[in-house]
C-alpha cells in the first residue's frame, strides 16, 4: 500500500460529474457493459510504467451514474495501468453495490486457483490488449489460455486495431471461446461501412463467436455529441450479428479528448438503433447471456 506522500499527479481528466437522465427511457435489466475504476490511489497504486493518471473514479461514483442513467447492471474491465493486479475491480464486484461482473487483466501462467477466485467474485472474462503498449498476454499466447478459461464459461475481450492487425480475424476464428471486440476495433467512422477496415469487421461479425461492444464513438466520430455517423456501422453490425452486440458507455472515459456526458451516450444509442425491441436486445438480453447475470 502506498503512503500518501506517494501518490503520482493526475496527468487526464475525470468523467463529466453532473451525468444527466437520458430522454429515451432505459428498459429494465439495463446493462452497461464496459466501465473502469479507478482509485483511491492510495489503496490500490498504479503500476510504475501506467501510461497514465486518473483521478480517482471509484464504484460509489460509478454506480451513481447508473442509477442516473437507469442502468441496473454494470461490466467492470480491468484497466491497463493497474497490469495483473484485480483487486480494484475486485472489491467493487464484492461490494454488492450493484449486480455486476468483471472482465480480469491475467499473466499467461495465471494459476487455476486465481481464475476459481475470479470467477467467485463475478470475473466472467479476459481482457486482451493488443492494440497500446501495456500488455499482459500475447496473441501467441491466447490458445492456451482460452483452453484453460473454456470450463469457467468465460470469454476473451480484446482491444485491438482491426486495420493494423488483419490476421486478428484468422486466429478469433480458431478459439474456443466467445470474443468480445471493444471500441468497434478502431475503424474510423469517417470511412464508413464502405471502408476497407469496416469490411474486416464485419468479416469478424460473421464469426458466430465474435461479439461487439457499441461503445467509445468518440473515439472513432468527430460528430460531437450524438456521433450520427456511426449509426449505419452499428446497424450493419446488428444485422450480422443481432445477439452478438451490447452496449457501454467506457466511463469514466480515459483519456478521451473530448469527455462525454454519459446521458449523451445513451441517447445517441437510441439513434442509432431507433427500434426499441432491438434496443432492448443489446442493453438487456445480449448481457444477460454474455456475463451471466441470472
Amino acid at each position: 500500500m502506498e503512503s500518501e506522500a506517494a501518490v503520482r499527479a493526475v496527468t487526464i481528466s475525470g468523467p463529466d460529474a453532473h451525468t444527466r437522465a437520458p430522454q429515451a427511457k432505459l428498459p429494465a435489466g439495463a446493462c452497461d457493459c464496459h466501465a473502469h475504476v479507478f482509485g483511491p490511489q492510495q489503496k490500490f497504486p498504479y503500476v510504475p510504467e501506467a501510461s497514465f493518471i486518473p483521478p480517482d473514479a471509484t464504484g460509489e461514483d460509478y454506480v451513481r451514474m447508473l442509477r442516473t442513467l437507469g442502468c441496473e447492471r454494470g461490466v467492470l474491465v480491468q484497466p491497463s495501468i493497474y497490469g495483473t493486479d484485480n483487486s480494484c475491480m475486485v472489491s467493487v464486484l464484492k461490494s454488492g453495490l450493484l449486480p455486476m461482473r468483471g472482465i480480469a487483466v491475467v499473466s499467461a501462467d495465471v494459476s487455476d486457483q486465481e481464475i476459481e477466485s475470479l470467477h467467485e467474485a463475478g470475473v466472467r472474462g479476459v481482457r486482451i490488449n493488443v492494440a497500446s503498449t501495456t500488455k499482459a498476454i500475447g496473441m501467441d499466447q491466447v490458445p492456451r489460455l482460452a483452453a484453460r478459461i473454456k470450463r469457467f464459461d468465460w470469454h476473451l475481450q480484446f482491444y485491438v486495431r482491426i486495420a493494423e492487425t488483419p490476421s486478428f480475424i484468422e486466429e478469433a476464428k480458431k478459439l474456443p471461446v466467445p470474443c468480445v471486440i471493444d471500441h468497434f476495433a478502431g475503424v474510423q467512422a469517417s470511412g464508413g461501412v464502405q471502408s476497407e477496415a469496416f469490411a474486416a469487421l464485419l468479416k469478424l461479425a460473421r464469426l458466430e463467436n465474435v461479439w461487439f461492444k457499441l461503445m467509445g464513438p468518440y473515439r472513432i466520430s468527430k460528430l460531437w455529441p450524438m456521433h450520427p455517423d456511426i449509426a449505419p456501422m452499428g446497424q450493419a453490425l446488428l444485422e450480422t450479428a443481432p445477439h452478438r452486440c451490447v452496449w457501454a458507455t467506457d466511463w469514466p472515459h480515459p483519456n478521451a479528448k473530448h469527455v462525454p456526458n454519459c446521458g449523451d451516450l445513451a441517447d445517441a444509442l437510441a439513434g442509432w438503433i431507433p427500434d426499441a425491441a432491438a434496443r432492448s436486445r443489446v442493453l438487456v438480453d445480449n448481457p444477460a447471456k454474455l456475463y451471466d447475470f441470472r
